[in-house]
């Protein structure tokens, strides 16, 4: 039976790139302000809805997704210039609520609200975006999101009071408020929007610029401290020395690891003249404190599972720590020398040394995934928050000094409990590929015939992937699903070579690894292909649309998320050419190649049976433009033979996925389980 999907007008653009010609019917859908668009995805999401309607897993998966997140949750705390903070959600809040007390007692012992971003927007869908106190403790520096965009505006407060301070700082973005040892100013990177921007539009963003604010003062006065010409892929991370004497700049190309690093001596009235300590993007260095005269660094310059280094001010190494079998994911100070997260087989591994590197002592906080790490030169407290597939953030409270541990359950404020499923999680190994997966069950269930399974993965940007928790995961598990997470190449969890072997001219590697994957589940006997699910988002929804185009055979369901879809076009947006570290740019001819091999939307076949899909996507997504997702379902649509429905939620009012209200992450998950529990026969109720 054919499908009969909403009309999707195939247009006759033709351009000629590298000496072939590439069609791109649906050029169209890339203008998001357009009638036909607005009436295209109006269309779409009626038709989705219809369809979704009539899965009888539906009202179980929304009823259990809604239960999961109304379960009590809080963040990581963190402490600034003398305050405790923390985020705390009853589960009956849209968004998390900042608390603050003057010690770590009476943080635990409830603290007081300083702000509630539920009160930004009737919708929810505003959002924090992070904070910064001033040295003093006078001010609370909070960046907002409207909608999920990645556009930040900045507002004051004042810790003591709450009170609010009339200064808005607006256009910025990746960046927060980095305060200047007297209080009195703040940096901050601003990207001149040049008209619009709400996280609809979808022009190339440009580089960033390092300004100087002054509290009272209006933005129109803010003083310009570096503006670099001829790269548009520019990027500043900005903080200040924990003894107050410089100002180090990281200089990025994107989301390149690569680094070039300038120290400014602060000086009365401001910043002096830099020095370019590394000028050049070469290799990843990250400032992590002072000792003495010299810069404490984490790099991967001749160590590519990182080490941690001394140096002065002309890039002179000397290890404190050397590079060890562990991957090197974080260093922070404390008042008493380091503290390190270092993966072991995806596992985060907690340890402290003294500033020059000895007295090494490991702490052991238990596994899963690593949600927050806490820590400052000027404190003894460490805080760290892990979690795992079923359980959201358990935070600690760590010693510098002793190394005494403490969990702090207490941060959990008081609401309906949700009781989630006991499951089991094993580490495995594809022996043809060597790639390590995770695989997670229920612990009531047989685990000796095949069962409808979701996969996981995201491989790209050096990011490491844990068996850590998501909101649908348990109610998948909770369902009777299989979890497999995935580490594939192209991520963090063993170094800059596994990033290197899964980037530009390597990436098919990451597609492979996953396929590899999915090939050991079906061979040993975990599901089967009628019975395999696949889900990513972002750089992940690219691996989900890859591999469904490779090997379509292969799958029941496809669910990518917020994709990057179109890998022709794909720079021509809002930060897109800022990927180019790890996707290459189609303007030069060899990595064009590469990327058209791959590119999902240009690998779809006419007559082809892909796997029942559901892309989803979100309109005011300014870093994934939903445009990719837009042409990839209309592409798709197109070329399906059989009855598997291929379908796409847009969700209104939302972003990439931060600062998402908790209702509409409950309700994007139920549909998204629910379509992947219909189509690889799973049925909840078991």
């Amino acid at each position: 039976m054919t499908v009969e999907y909403p009309h999707s007008r195939r247009g006759d653009v033709v351009e000629t790139l590298h000496g072939r010609e590439i069609a791109d019917p649906y050029r169209w859908l890339e203008d998001p302000d357009a009638p036909e668009t607005i009436d295209w995805v109006t269309r779409q999401n009626a038709f989705t809805e219809a369809e979704l309607a009539s899965y009888p897993e539906r009202a179980w998966f929304r009823a259990t997704m809604s239960a999961i997140l109304a379960r009590p949750r809080a963040g990581v705390p963190v402490r600034k210039s003398g305050w405790y903070f923390v985020g705390r959600n009853d589960g009956t809040q849209a968004q998390d609520v900042v608390y603050v007390a003057e010690s770590l007692p009476a943080l635990l012992d409830g603290g007081r609200v300083l702000i509630d971003p539920n009160q930004l927007s009737e919708s929810g869908t505003d959002s924090l975006g992070g904070f910064t106190v001033s040295p003093d403790g006078k001010y609370f520096a909070y960046a907002i999101n409207e909608s999920g965009s990645d556009w930040l505006t900045f507002r004051l407060l004042e810790v003591a009071t709450g009170a609010a301070v009339h200064d808005v700082v607006a256009e910025a973005k990746f960046c927060e408020a980095t305060w200047l040892p007297d209080s009195s100013s703040f940096l901050y990177v601003h990207y001149p929007s040049g008209g619009r921007s709400d996280g609809t539009e979808t022009k190339a963003l440009g580089a960033g610029e390092l300004k100087l604010h002054r509290v009272g003062t209006p933005q129109t006065e803010d003083e310009l401290v570096l503006r670099l010409a001829g790269n548009d892929r520019l990027h500043f991370d900005v903080e200040v020395t924990e003894d107050d004497r410089y100002v180090v700049l990281h200089i990025f190309q994107g989301t390149d690891p690569r680094t070039r690093l300038w120290v400014y001596p602060l000086q009365d009235g401001g910043l002096g003249e830099p020095v370019k300590v590394i000028d050049e993007f070469a290799y990843a260095a990250e400032f992590v404190r002072m000792a003495g005269d010299r810069l404490i660094l984490r790099t991967d310059r001749d160590a590519p599972r990182g080490r941690i280094v001394s140096s002065d001010l002309d890039a002179t190494f000397t290890d404190v720590v050397p590079q060890r079998e562990a991957t090197l994911l974080a260093v922070s100070g404390t008042a008493s020398g380091l503290v390190t997260v270092c993966l072991v087989d995806a596992q985060p591994v907690l340890t402290l040394y003294d500033v020059d590197g000895g007295n090494t002592r490991t702490v052991d906080v238990g596994g899963g995934g690593l949600v927050g790490l806490n820590a400052s030169p000027h404190q003894d407290e460490v805080f760290v928050g892990l979690s795992a597939t079923t359980d959201p953030t358990t935070s600690y409270a760590v010693s510098a000094s002793t190394g005494s541990v403490r969990a702090l359950p207490e941060l959990v404020p008081a609401g309906a409990a949700y009781t989630a499923p006991e499951v089991t999680v094993t580490r495995r190994l594809e022996p043809s590929r060597k790639v390590p997966y995770y695989v997670v069950s229920r612990a009531d269930l047989p685990i000796d015939e095949p069962r409808p399974t979701l996969q996981y993965g995201y491989g790209g940007f050096r990011v490491p992937i844990f068996a850590d928790y998501k909101p649908g995961w348990p109610g998948w598990l909770a369902a009777g699903g299989v979890l497999v997470i995935t580490n594939l190449r192209g991520g963090g969890e063993y170094g800059s070579d596994w990033h290197d072997e899964g980037r530009l001219k390597n990436k098919q590697n990451v597609f492979d690894d996953f396929i590899a994957v999915a090939e050991h589940l079906r061979d040993t006997g975990v599901t089967t292909p009628e019975q395999l699910a696949i889900h990513g988002r972002s750089n992940g929804g690219l691996l989900v649309g890859a591999v469904m185009a490779q090997r379509p055979e292969l799958f029941a369901v496809a669910l990518p998320g917020v994709g990057v879809l179109d890998m022709l076009r794909f720079h021509l947006f809002t930060i897109g050419a800022g990927w180019a570290s790890d996707y290459g740019l189609p303007d030069d001819p060899d990595q064009f190649e590469d990327l058209l091999a791959y590119s999902p939307l240009h690998n779809l076949r006419d007559g082809t049976a892909y796997p029942a899909t559901l892309v989803v996507t979100g309109d005011h997504d300014d870093r994934v433009v939903p445009l990719h997702s837009h042409k990839f379902i209309a592409a798709l649509q197109h070329a399906q033979a059989g009855d598997r429905p291929v379908l796409t939620r847009v969700e209104v009012d939302t972003g990439h996925g931060f600062g998402k209200p908790a209702a509409m992450v409950a309700s994007e998950w139920a549909d998204l389980l629910a379509f992947a529990a219909h189509h690889t026969g799973l049925d909840p109720e078991l």
